[in-house]
């Protein structure tokens, strides 16, 4: 039996502003490229790599994704064979979407009389980034041959901390409007669908919707794949500085509230604590007190850290990249599970049942504080809000015949408490 190709590594690199973010993946891929892992660097600003990196003056016109409306075409790396740089193509994947919208639909633009759209008047709207990029990291990972897939490792140069999370939690929140709004159990009088399209002469929207959501939730499920793999973790960037905390904060909070896992804090740009410029010395002695405040939080949450020297400017060209990031990242997927895989729920039940007459259902949000924590149960869901941030999630089954009876943050976990509702469940 020929066991399937193992999808790609993916780590996506996100953090504050001005940290360092597209540097450290620019780094993590050049460094991963030289030691011959198959690697592509996905970014949103091709513009940004290009001062760091000597790309190819002509882009590759072939090869695995020159296909993808979301991409333009990738470009080779001079002295770097096992990279390519593939930056996301906003304007090209909007353009597309719209007008594939629009040819589905065109049976009912004719109804209503409207005239199709030009590709040469389609501007993108705000947001458009966002899906662009999503779909990117989609069709990076699912272009290639049969026997092998393309690359080892997906780099991904992801937007600063809050958007970042909010762009990963985009294809869960979508297919959860999908199926609000045109759920499944309403398809029961497709079967009329026909019959009624034959009297009206015309297909029925409906038909058209229900096709439309279906396509839709399989684009997303896709990507929502990508995200969820075992294979996939996250490197959060940051400057020891006065941001710092506060960023981290946001990264391990918004992080486990929707499951990503965190592989390391990269600290970039470190000072000597011990220059010989009094100035320099008493900065780098700064931040090395945040150093070590980010070691301890690092530690409890069994994230590594890594430490990067501040170098005095940027680095340029493969050499000086791959000297930063060296050991900075596993190329291969992490230990805790297959790559190719989703990664294991970390909120668990407990079953208190018998001993204490309730469930327990544990939540991790690190960094997480009273002060920004709150929960709605409605209906079979859970709305949870921590640290700015809001996840709607299902109930576990059992769960869902049970009443909320109280909650608690408790060294970063979230604990709530579930108890039988007498008139849901069987004695």
């Amino acid at each position: 039996m020929t066991r399937a190709p193992r999808p790609p590594r993916t780590l996506l690199v996100t953090g504050h502003g001005g940290a360092g973010r597209t540097t450290v993946a620019a780094a993590t891929a050049v460094a991963a490229a030289r030691d011959g892992v198959r690697t592509v660097l996905l970014t949103g600003d091709r513009a940004d790599v290009a001062a760091l990196l000597p790309l190819s003056a002509a882009p590759e016109a072939a090869g695995p994704l020159s296909g993808s409306p979301a991409l333009g075409r990738p470009s080779a790396v001079d002295g770097v064979p096992e990279l390519r740089v593939a930056a996301v193509d906003t304007a090209a994947s909007y353009r597309a979407a719209t007008l594939d919208l629009q040819q589905r639909i065109g049976t009912l633009l004719d109804m209503l009389g409207a005239a199709p759209l030009d590709p040469e008047e389609l501007t993108e709207v705000p947001g458009a980034d966002a899906l662009a990029l999503l779909r990117a990291l989609r069709d990076v990972h699912t272009v290639g041959h049969d026997d092998r897939p393309p690359w080892d490792l997906v780099v991904v140069d992801l937007p600063p901390v809050r958007d970042a999370v909010a762009l990963l939690a985009l294809p869960e929140q979508l297919r959860r409007y999908l199926r609000r709004l045109l759920p499944a159990d309403r398809q029961a009088a497709r079967a009329l669908r026909p019959v009624l399209a034959q009297l009206a002469g015309v297909p029925m929207p409906a038909e058209w919707a229900y096709e439309a959501a279906a396509r839709a939730d399989r684009e997303l499920s896709a990507v929502q794949s990508v995200i969820e793999d075992t294979g996939t973790t996250v490197a959060v960037v940051v400057e020891p500085g006065p941001h710092a905390e506060r960023v981290l904060r946001d990264a391990r909070t918004g992080l486990a509230l929707f499951g990503h896992r965190l592989e390391a804090v990269v600290a970039n740009r470190l000072l000597p604590a011990d220059s010989a410029d009094p100035f320099l010395a008493g900065l780098g002695a700064r931040q090395q007190d945040r150093l070590k405040a980010m070691a301890e939080t690092c530690a409890a949450d069994a994230v590594a850290l890594r430490e990067l020297p501040h170098l005095g400017a940027e680095p340029q060209g493969p050499a000086e990249l791959a000297a930063l990031a060296v050991g900075t990242f596993e190329h291969r997927s992490p230990q805790a599970g297959v790559s190719g895989s989703r990664a294991a729920d970390p909120w668990t039940v407990d079953d208190r049942l018998a001993a204490e007459g309730h469930f327990v259902w544990s939540l991790p949000l690190p960094g997480a504080s009273r002060e920004g924590l709150d929960l709605v149960r409605r209906g079979d869901e859970l709305v949870l809000d921590a640290g700015g941030f809001r996840r709607i999630v299902p109930l576990p089954s059992a769960l869902r015949r049970c009443t909320v009876s109280g909650a608690a943050l408790r060294d970063g976990v979230l604990r709530v408490r579930f108890t039988p509702d007498p008139a849901l469940w069987p004695n």
